[in-house]
């Protein structure tokens, strides 16, 4: 057993975890269920259990490494993600599986000691196909083993190529059967993938509560023609109506105060695909994120009502679907105090924030209590190669992850109950 618990050790092994998946231009490409992706979680197996630690893998892929110290009790969980976006960042939601194999053995080397009496055990969670690239949703393998995603609905879903969920796990080794823990309590870790603790020069943020957010998917339906011989006037082209679409998405915002609403369209199909053909259909997905649910839902009635003008005018049809739709998450306000209290201990400043990404701790919250902290991200810039945190605001965070987790350990929340939805709207 290797218990090498400095901060030399955990750079180290954060550094090693950038050669999975890696692209020339310093970010990583490990979609859910890839080699790459099995390749990196592999690691994590072998490496929890060189730190003395016990691995399972339930039946949504989600790997578990234990210090199992009581016999039938729930767990602390701390952990995040080890996939990522097409060519996306080395940082997010590795970062905080790395901090939390650290943070929990850490912890453990405390307890051989008798420094730390804990009333739980300790479980390092490595989330499966939190980013939803490859396979949609988001959130998938916390989703799941929370309740608010059924199993076998998911285990369903396919890629692109029409490769299943369940058809990916079995390629990397990572269909399990393994029970997932009872949860007493769950921490993370990410990048903030925004620039507010950059900006005020702060080295913690303290998440306060996630944004309220929805997909709507949109499908256009044209018909296919000769891109040469069909004259203007009689053309019913799909990706035209798209792209007015696509348009009227991004300038919705302006109808907003500043910096309370996002929108984006980030995945696009066009058929046929062809340089000679009209397009005949465009599915793609709108992502509407705001801090208020009246201001999403008021986003998409003018979204709808604007498409609808849209079909009329090119004489076309354009259905839409509502999707992935995420309530607001409040984190406790106890836990937001933990981290406060954590980051004190070790003498590093920290903020109240909120999150606009979605992170695995919003579904745990449902089942719960959780604690989200952020690290500064420079530039803010997330989801590409050149995302980017230092060694020294990984370092604070890690201690900081530390200190929350110690807690978790000695009951700090066992009194506070899950978060619930802010809101329920109606749509």
């Amino acid at each position: 057993m290797t218990e090498d618990t400095t901060d030399e050790s955990f750079l180290a092994d954060f550094h090693h975890t950038t050669g999975y998946g890696a692209t020339p231009a310093g970010g990583i490409d490990r979609q859910a269920g890839t080699k790459e992706h099995g390749d990196v979680r592999a690691w994590f197996r072998r490496r929890a259990r060189e730190l003395g630690m016990t691995v399972t893998i339930d039946g949504l892929g989600n790997q578990y490494a234990t210090y199992r110290w009581f016999q039938g009790a729930p767990s602390v969980l701390t952990g995040s993600h080890l996939d990522s976006q097409p060519l996306g960042g080395r940082f997010d939601g590795t970062y905080g599986v790395v901090a939390s194999l650290h943070a929990a053995a850490r912890v453990n080397r405390d307890v051989r000691a008798h420094r730390i009496t804990p009333h739980h055990n300790l479980t390092v969670v490595d989330w499966f196909n939190e980013e939803g690239a490859r396979f949609a949703p988001s959130i998938m393998g916390s989703s799941g083993m929370a309740g608010i995603m059924d199993r076998d609905q998911l285990l369903a879903v396919t890629d692109v190529k029409g490769v299943t969920v369940r058809e990916a796990l079995e390629s990397i080794d990572c269909l399990g059967s393994d029970p997932a823990p009872v949860v007493a309590a769950y921490a993370e870790i990410h990048i903030e993938q925004g620039r507010l603790l950059e900006r005020d020069d702060t080295a913690i943020g303290a998440v306060t509560q996630s944004w309220y957010t929805q997909k709507l998917v949109v499908t256009v339906a044209g018909e296919q023609s000769h891109t040469g011989a069909t004259v203007m006037a009689d053309r019913h082209d799909a990706l035209v109506a798209a792209a007015k679409i696509v348009v009227m998405t991004e300038d919705i915002v302006h109808d907003y105060d500043d910096e309370s609403i996002v929108t984006s369209v980030g995945e696009l199909h066009v058929e046929p695909n062809s340089p000679i053909v009209v397009p005949r259909e465009v599915r793609f997905v709108i992502d509407l994120r705001a801090r208020t649910v009246d201001d999403v839902l008021s986003a998409r009635r003018t979204l709808l009502d604007g498409i609808a003008r849209i079909a009329e005018e090119r004489d076309i049809a354009i259905g839409t679907e509502d999707f992935d739709v995420r309530d607001i998450q409040r984190f406790p306000l106890a836990g937001v105090e933990l981290t406060e209290k954590a980051a004190a201990d070790v003498g590093v400043d920290v903020r109240r924030l909120e999150t606009m990404a979605g992170h695995d701790s919003v579904a745990m919250n449902r089942i719960a209590p959780s604690v989200m902290m952020f690290i500064p991200s420079v530039g803010g810039v997330s989801h590409c190669e050149r995302e980017f945190s230092t060694d020294d605001d990984m370092l604070r965070g890690l201690d900081v992850l530390t200190g929350v987790v110690t807690r978790l350990l000695d009951g700090a929340l066992d009194d506070v109950a899950p978060g619930e939805p802010l809101h329920s709207a109606e749509r």
